[in-house]
């Protein structure tokens, strides 16, 4: 039989968690004291999200609420009582956004990220550009010295899906299109595999400019301001250094 633990906002018995889902929660739970009382909360989308959903919900009360990247994160947070703002209402409102927290598929030294493994990366982009900083949880298998390893995230405009995938290919990159996926904004989503990102932010700055791209999976120009990376020994914290 499963070995049984209570850590959720119920206290209904869940089972227990595996040393890398742990690991994850550790990297949510310390994301808890970078928040701000009483201001709204920018949330990802991710597993490792999903456990900061779970913990955030334990302190609801300390919060205002939450502005979502993605409609799972939304459901996710609704169901644990969760206020959630559109984020055009919090702006027009001029309610501050302290802190965006989210994880990442790819993290560098320099706090640069692959993003998108789970298809929000549009959304997720407008909500990191919209608060004042941005933290990034995640465990320390994500840690890369170059980023390319997991394959880059590109959201597509659908009639321009064959054209943007023949430009990654003469970037060198092996190309394929999420099957029988769509996202929320319903546009396709295109994996690079294969790629050196030597430049991060210089490649987003190009890839930006790319008709028929919506959103490129490089977190470069607007890193992470901080992030913190679960380890067995415990959670390290990093800030980006500023030039």
């Amino acid at each position: 039989m499963a070995r049984m633990t209570t850590d959720s906002p119920s206290g209904a018995a869940q089972p227990a968690l595996t040393p890398q889902e742990a690991l994850k929660r550790a990297a949510a739970r310390a994301a808890l004291d970078e928040l701000v009382d009483g201001t709204i909360v920018g949330v990802g989308t991710g597993s490792t999200v999903n456990h900061f959903i779970d913990v955030l919900a334990e302190r609801q009360t300390r919060y205002r609420g939450a502005v979502s990247s993605s409609e799972a994160s939304t459901r996710r947070m609704q169901a644990l009582g969760i206020p959630v703002f559109d984020l055009n209402e919090v702006v027009d409102n001029g309610w501050p956004i302290p802190v965006y927290v989210d994880g990442a598929d790819e993290l560098n030294c320099d706090l640069e990220m692959i993003k998108g493994g789970g298809g929000a990366l549009t959304r997720e982009k407008i909500v990191a550009a919209a608060a004042d900083r941005f933290i990034c949880i995640v465990d320390r298998s994500k840690l890369v010295d170059m980023l390319g390893q997991f394959p880059l995230p590109v959201e597509v405009i659908p009639m321009a899906r064959a054209s943007i995938a023949a430009r990654l290919r003469e970037l060198g990159a092996q190309v394929t299109e999420r099957e029988g996926f769509v996202t929320d904004n319903g546009n396709r989503i295109l994996d690079a595999a294969g790629l050196r990102i030597e430049r991060p932010a210089q490649l987003e700055r190009a890839m930006n400019d790319w008709a028929g791209v919506v959103t490129v999976g490089l977190f470069a120009i607007k890193a992470a301001d901080v992030a913190l990376i679960a380890t067995p020994e415990g959670v390290e914290r990093r800030s980006r250094a500023l030039d």
